[in-house]
């Protein structure tokens, strides 16, 4: 059992709009007083780990230490089998244009056009996960980790206009339908007392409410 978060201030450390609004819907129920990096005008931390695990401490150590607030992190991505497991890491990175903005769906035509050349044709070619790993930084700088897969396949066209970034060519296992054609509440809603949750984040923060806040 991890180390417990007493109920207060919280910054949630992203500056991704939609990464904050599924974070924001998962702390909601448990009375924290929210703000995130972006709304406190923080600065945005090189994120050169090569590890979910590295960049997420970056982004929460960051947060923290300009706040003095304890500080919610989290570093996700998307790993394709057919692709030795790419984007990975550098899942954001794919979608990066040269004046810095994203464009994801370059970045999910990106993926296509690779698997393509793998000959990946099949959903049983086309299996990949969303990887979620959140971290909980202390302003006496202690960390821990809390970690979500959501494995499914991958589609083309994409479905859906709902979720951001590769979520429209992405469908769990077990459902006919990408993230991107799910509403906020069947992608990643997740309340106490709810056994299973779907998303990748829902379930990094099934772990989260369990171990920091003491909540099943």
């Amino acid at each position: 059992m991890g180390r417990r978060l007493e109920k207060g201030k919280l910054v949630l450390a992203t500056h991704n709009t939609g990464k904050l609004a599924e974070m924001r819907d998962l702390i909601g129920p448990f009375g924290f007083d929210v703000t995130s990096a972006g709304e406190l005008g923080l600065p945005e931390p090189d994120e050169d780990g090569t590890t979910f695990e590295h960049n997420a401490r970056v982004k929460a150590l960051a947060a923290m230490q300009a706040s003095g607030l304890p500080a919610l992190s989290d570093d996700s991505g998307l790993s394709v089998d057919a692709l030795n497991g790419d984007p990975g890491v550098y899942t954001a990175d794919w979608a990066e244009l040269p004046d810095g903005t994203r464009d994801f769906a370059m970045a999910m035509r990106n993926v296509e056009e690779k698997l393509q050349a793998a000959g990946a044709k099949t959903p049983e070619q086309r299996t990949g996960a969303f990887n979620a790993t959140l971290c909980l930084a202390w302003p006496d700088g202690h960390c821990e980790f809390y970690k979500g897969v959501a494995p499914g396949h991958l589609v083309w066209p994409p479905r859906g206009e709902k979720g951001f970034g590769y979520d429209p060519v992405f469908v769990p296992d077990g459902h006919e339908r990408s993230f991107g054609e799910m509403n906020a509440a069947e992608k990643h809603g997740w309340k106490p007392g709810q056994k299973d949750a779907l998303s990748h984040r829902a379930r990094a923060f099934q772990i989260f409410a369990r171990e920091a806040l003491g909540v099943e």
